[in-house]
């Protein structure tokens, strides 16, 4: 049994929320100069290299990426071997997004009631989902979501019958009606099977893939592929003013489901796409 402070937990959320908001991820860097190569439209290439030269000044000046800092997504990892000590660890995690957003000057956009709306002023409460795994380690995921791009959110109780290609229509129904409100270029992630919450939360934690990595099923990964293909064919584009990259990246989880059902969730994310994962 291996002991773990929440401390340890606590400081690494804050510093992870501080850098994940201010540079973009390797991959995402990747793939988004792979996308203004592959633009033919001027003006998307145009929008393409502004948004890479927003970025450059981001990391230079150390200023966030995006103004939207997003609410914070934890996804935690909690070997089985693991003995936290030190305080509890909803706390502790909270208390690492209070001080990661506030001592990063991130903008704090949390309110404490859905109708009462009063911000709670440090960015909390987080998300956070919790899942027991095997070893004697800790793996922190964190994806701050901001809502341009989650308020395209959708799910889709599909019945059996609709199959693989009501799955399609689903997604590509979820991007044709986001349209330029997600800030496009975007990845999509989707879920599918399971239940109501399940696919949500598959779809969500699908944004997090290494972008440009495919499903290791097969039929998985040419619906990726497929999907990926006929959202660029929408001629949405850059901004959502034209153009061939609407989407960057299709990445999609999957889940054994009932036999009377067929849930499918669509996540959208802008080209931002955050997210940082450390091990403890």
């Amino acid at each position: 049994m291996r002991e773990i402070d929440v401390k340890e937990i606590k400081n690494s959320i804050s510093e992870m929320c501080i850098e994940v908001n201010h540079r973009l991820s390797p991959d995402m860097q990747a793939i988004l100069k792979e996308a203004t190569d592959e633009e033919r439209s001027d003006l998307g290439k145009q929008i393409l290299s502004q948004l890479q030269e927003n970025l450059k000044i981001a990391d230079e000046e150390m200023i966030p990426i995006c103004q939207d800092t997003g609410m914070a997504v934890i996804f935690l990892e909690i070997g089985q071997d693991v003995h936290l000590v030190g305080g509890d660890l909803t706390e502790a995690v909270n208390e690492g997004v209070r001080q990661g957003y506030t001592e990063g000057y991130l903008r704090k956009s949390v309110v404490s009631d859905p109708i009462i709306r009063k911000n709670t002023g440090d960015n909390t409460p987080a998300i956070i989902h919790e899942k027991i795994v095997a070893g004697d380690k800790i793996r922190i995921l964190i994806a701050p979501k901001g809502f341009g791009s989650e308020n395209m959110s959708r799910i889709f109780m599909l019945k059996p019958a609709q199959g693989i290609e009501g799955v399609k229509e689903a997604v590509l129904t979820a991007v044709k009606d986001a349209g330029p409100n997600a800030c496009p270029p975007m990845v999509v992630g989707v879920g599918i099977g399971g239940d109501f919450e399940k696919c949500a939360i598959m779809a969500k934690e699908a944004l997090t893939r290494e972008a440009g990595a495919h499903s290791d099923t097969e039929w998985v990964s040419d619906l990726e592929k497929e999907l990926l293909s006929k959202i660029n064919a929408l001629g949405i584009g850059p901004g959502g003013l034209g153009g061939k990259m609407t989407a960057m990246a299709v990445n999609i989880n999957t889940y054994p489901t009932h036999i009377a059902g067929l849930p499918v969730a669509v996540n959208i994310c802008c080209h931002v796409n955050r997210h940082i994962s450390r091990i403890l």
